[in-house]
């Protein structure tokens, strides 16, 4: 209680009572401890007077509200004195904050995706990963799954509220009258309801998808058929199929995984796949374009859940010796962002996409703040005057330190304003690079308030190291020889912030031209075929001769083929091949094509050549051509002997033999991330083609499109021309490469800026406190150039080190990590890893040759004449 009575109690009688109650509580011992104790406390207690209580302070020096007023005012009148620094750390901090913005509204967006599910936190997803015991194919992780494994748990394993299987790629053209539109969407069961938190508006959801024939509308879909009129029970027609409208549901919110326009019951799909006999489709290994996602009960364990699937697929992984699948679980909240996993439902984003873009925030952000600490460090000269008369007149350092952490803090806010500003003007800009898919990055109130509470704590980060070294100053030696007065004993962190700031615009400059280099090297990739001059168009379940038939009356178009995917650009198919040996199998890229595909692409034939003829409607495939890995791989001797040979193709239990009608040199068949791996080419079926191939001759592409696209609509005037030149689909297909060198250009160009800024500082700083040796030298006889290279010598060697850190760092980065998956690359030659070392020379040179000629130049006697 002692502490207790000296908190409260005033200075002045606190003595006197605390030996008061000492006496008593001595004298009250004689009858017990605890007695006198307890009359102790009371004691303390009662004397707590009005009188005696403590005064506190209502003008405490940090919090007194005229000093802080009286700091926002020095503040702003240094900022209105010192323009051009004060102007260099606005735009600095404002176009650096105006990224992190971005990144701010990002991954806030990121994170809200699926969490309008009530639900959310026990609906959980299947996974699969993919091994392949043979080595031929590609191992990885897969969002999608086996329907076997949606029938196990919904007939064998307990302990799940719901079980719902999605399967993907519904899509048909719906028509009402004279509307007409063409929607997809999924294959789901009633359960879908259930677990999820779509909103049904019309319709009965424990029946909607019931009936073989219903269909699920979204309320855009619903108007575009239908306008205001209510659509359920309406009989809508479809290619092949009529169906009833059963439900209308509300749009599928934007940050949502799964992205629909319609549902339709699964069982239809099931009993077709029944009738054709087709024993694939709910096998262990058809796991592409399937989705199984269940409930967990409240309270419920998932552990026993990872349990029964692990059994599950321990079972059948037992029944094969070719692959094995391994079954994992994750949550809806872990989907978006998430790990890479092939075959996703919708849109996804990856987290180390996440991490990427924050990291690269964040070392912006820090060169700013660098740049601010430096800016301050070079005009402290101006200032430690300002700082010497303050604590003179009884500033102590923490009122300093307080002082410009304002100032500081004012600059950031003042940043704040112009950062929003660009916020709205760059936002579109930043959507198209990134890869933001349907992201809006509107700006909300808790993205208001997280960008205040940022820029609080940008400008206390930056200036944080000028206030607590300002505020060291020792106001009588300033005083008396202000000019004469070294502040800074050594340059250590400024030389270290500065050579940092070096080295983040040397790397931005290697990774842009790497970058470059690699997209360049991609779109220019000998990959085996002619693509010059092909136009590709996708049928979109068009009759191909028809459309064929149409396109030969335009006059640029000299040769057409077909096929059923678009090679080199990302697209993938594989089957599995025996030769001679049923026990050796191996997994072969296909590409099903007429025999006019290999003629206009170029193929270069080894032996034999295309088909005789093709297909006939009903005629089932028979020929084949192979490349020169495959002839290899099954080791049939030379080009001219693998002619006439067979393979055997296992294909949904059903056994195809082909018959080998040609040989062609290796190609790549993906994209070049991959290996160049054995591919044939497959005779193929009129239901399989995808594509037409037309080899055109034009000086006036975009008039060819214009007729192209006339003569599709003369064909098909529900779906919109999806057609584009061979070139521009390859270049699409590596717009990774062309948005990470838009990044990596946006970034250079700003750190590089940030950097000679905080150069500039630097050199001003080194020039104002050498401005008297400078004078020394040019009275003892030196002259402008060797002031010049004597001034220079330690800028040159910041650089010079900045590019000894930063060149082999960068080379290691890109050589090792973000380019070690890719098959064929631009390698990484002297002239790239220059290119940072030589951009930082040539815009760091001007501005030492500006400010040591500006010294150089001054008059000895104005700077000596003090002395």
């Amino acid at each position: 209680m002692t502490r207790f009575i000296s908190w409260y109690c005033h200075p002045k009688y606190a003595e006197d009572l605390l030996g008061d109650l000492e006496e008593y509580y001595r004298r009250n011992l004689e009858v017990g401890r605890n007695r006198a104790d307890f009359i102790y406390f009371l004691d303390a207690v009662k004397f707590m007077r009005p009188y005696l209580v403590r005064k506190v302070k209502l003008n405490n020096r940090m919090t007194n509200l005229n000093l802080v007023a009286n700091y926002l005012k020095t503040a702003v009148r240094s900022i209105r004195r010192n323009q051009l620094f004060s102007g260099i750390n606005l735009v600095g901090l404002g176009i650096s904050m105006t990224v992190c913005l971005l990144m701010i509204a990002y991954v806030a967006e990121l994170l809200s995706y699926d969490d309008f599910h009530s639900k959310r936190d026990r609906i959980y997803r299947v996974t699969n990963y993919y091994h392949n015991l043979t080595g031929d194919s590609f191992n990885g992780l897969f969002a999608s799954t086996s329907l076997l494994v949606g029938k196990k748990l919904q007939e064998e394993v307990t302990g799940l509220e719901e079980v719902v299987i999605i399967r993907r790629n519904f899509s048909d053209d719906i028509r009402k009258g004279d509307n007409a539109v063409n929607i997809t969407g999924y294959y789901t069961e009633n359960q879908f309801w259930d677990i999820f938190s779509f909103e049904l508006i019309q319709g009965n959801p424990e029946t909607s998808l019931s009936h073989p024939e219903s269909l699920v509308l979204s309320q855009s879909a619903a108007k575009k058929l239908f306008g205001d009129k209510n659509p359920i029970g309406e009989i809508v027609e479809g290619r092949d199929n009529n169906y009833t409208v059963t439900g209308v549901m509300r749009d599928v919110p934007y940050n949502s995984h799964m992205q629909f326009e319609a549902l339709v019951p699964f069982h239809k799909l099931e009993s077709e796949k029944q009738v054709e006999g087709d024993a694939n489709f709910i096998s262990w290994r058809s796991m592409w374009t399937n989705y199984v996602y269940f409930l967990l009960p409240e309270g419920g364990q998932i552990e026993s859940i990872e349990s029964s699937l692990a059994q599950l697929a321990s079972v059948e992984n037992a029944k094969t010796d070719r692959f094995a699948i391994d079954l994992g679980i994750e949550n809806i909240n872990e989907i978006v962002p998430g790990a890479s996993r092939s075959n996703e439902i919708g849109p996804n984003f990856e987290w180390i996409i996440v991490y990427l873009l924050s990291g690269l925030t964040f070392i912006v952000m820090l060169s700013a703040c660098f740049n601010y600490t430096n800016l301050s460090i070079a005009r402290s000269l101006r200032r430690s005057k300002e700082v010497g008369v303050r604590k003179v007149v009884g500033a102590n350092r923490g009122q300093i330190t307080f002082q410009f952490l304002t100032e500081a803090v004012v600059i950031a806010s003042c940043s704040l304003m112009v950062a929003w500003l660009l916020y709205f003007f760059v936002k579109g800009h930043f959507m198209a690079v990134f890869p933001m898919g349907a992201m809006h990055l509107d700006a909300s109130w808790s993205t208001l308030v997280a960008s205040v509470v940022f820029a609080i704590v940008m400008g206390l980060l930056a200036g944080i190291v000028p206030s607590l070294l300002l505020s060291r100053i020792p106001p009588i030696a300033i005083l008396r020889d202000v000019s004469s007065r070294k502040i800074f004993r050594g340059v250590s962190l400024r030389r270290v912030l500065i050579v940092f700031q070096l080295c983040l615009s040397v790397a931005f400059v290697i990774a842009t031209a790497t970058t470059y280099r690699q997209h360049d090297y991609a779109i220019n990739f000998d990959l085996g075929f002619r693509t010059e001059d092909i136009v590709n168009v996708s049928l979109q379940g068009n009759d191909p001769e028809v459309l064929k038939s149409a396109l030969e009356q335009v006059p640029e178009i000299s040769n057409i083929s077909t096929s059923s995917m678009v090679m080199s650009t990302g697209s993938a198919w594989s089957e599995t091949f025996t030769y001679k040996d049923p026990l050796d199998s191996a997994s072969l890229w296909v590409n099903h094509v007429d025999r006019a595909f290999t003629t206009l692409h170029d193929f270069n034939f080894l032996a034999g050549g295309t088909f005789l003829r093709d297909l006939g409607e009903g005629d089932s495939s028979k020929y084949i051509i192979i490349d020169a890995l495959t002839l290899n791989r099954f080791n049939m001797g030379t080009p001219e002997e693998a002619i006439g040979q067979k393979l055997t193709l296992s294909e949904r239990g059903v056994k195809r033999r082909y018959e080998i009608t040609g040989v062609i040199d290796e190609f790549q068949y993906s994209r070049i991330d991959w290996d160049t791996e054995p591919a044939v080419f497959l005779q193929g079926e009129v239901d399989q083609f995808r594509f037409l191939n037309l080899s055109v001759e034009t000086q006036d592409p975009l008039g060819l499109m214009v007729k192209i696209e006339k003569m599709y609509r003369s064909i098909d005037d529900l779906h919109p021309l999806q057609a584009e030149f061979y070139d521009e689909r390859i270049n699409n297909a590596y717009q990774d490469f062309s948005k990470s060198f838009q990044i990596f250009s946006f970034l250079s160009v700003l750190a590089i800026s940030i950097a000679m800024m905080g150069f500039l500082g630097i050199a001003v700083f080194t020039m104002e406190t050498r401005m008297k040796e400078i004078s020394v030298r040019k009275i003892l006889g030196a002259t402008e150039k060797q002031l010049v290279l004597l001034l220079s010598k330690g800028f040159l060697k910041m650089i010079v080190i900045a590019v000894s850190i930063a060149t082999p760092l960068t080379y290691l980065l890109f050589s090792q990590v973000i380019l070690e998956g890719i098959s064929h690359r631009a390698p990484l030659g002297a002239d790239i890893l220059s290119s940072g070392g030589l951009v930082i020379l040539f815009s760091a040179l001007p501005i030492v040759i500006w400010q040591t000629l500006r010294t150089a130049r001054t008059n000895p006697a104005e700077t000596l004449r003090n002395d």
